[in-house]
């Protein structure tokens, strides 16, 4: 399953997601990863979640995203949650790209749920976007 978290830039975005990585971590029988670009989530992340910084993987793309992802899912099979901070940051601007993003992803996400932050509003959305609000 595949979630957004939509808002123009300094909207709450970011405590909105701290707040939903908190939830799932306090319910989850497996293990919650958070997904950052440099280290802002470090001090509000409770230590049972996984907290990667995306940058010392040098993501740099779409296909980057997606392989990352799969990955992280391929060497963890308890992984129930994942959330990244900044999703156009890390990718690119392009929405009509980051719909693809989106649905390659919800096909591999059976059992995890992948929840990102985009600064966008929603009526600049497609549809292929939207529909993962």
């Amino acid at each position: 399953m595949v979630k957004l978290i939509p808002g123009k830039r300094g909207s709450g975005k970011t405590k909105l997601l701290i707040g939903a990585i908190h939830e799932a971590q306090k319910k989850s029988k497996g293990n919650v990863m958070a997904i950052q670009l440099g280290s802002s989530l470090n001090h509000e992340i409770h230590r049972k979640v996984r907290l990667v910084n995306i940058e010392d993987y040098k993501i740099k793309g779409y296909d980057d995203m997606h392989g990352f992802i799969a990955g992280m899912l391929a060497s963890d099979y308890d992984c129930t949650d994942i959330f990244v901070d900044g999703l156009l940051r890390i990718v690119g601007r392009d929405l009509n790209e980051v719909g693809g993003l989106l649905d390659r992803i919800a096909e591999i996400t059976d059992n995890t749920c992948v929840t990102f932050t985009i600064s966008a509003e929603t009526c600049e959305m497609p549809e292929a976007v939207k529909k993962y609000l």
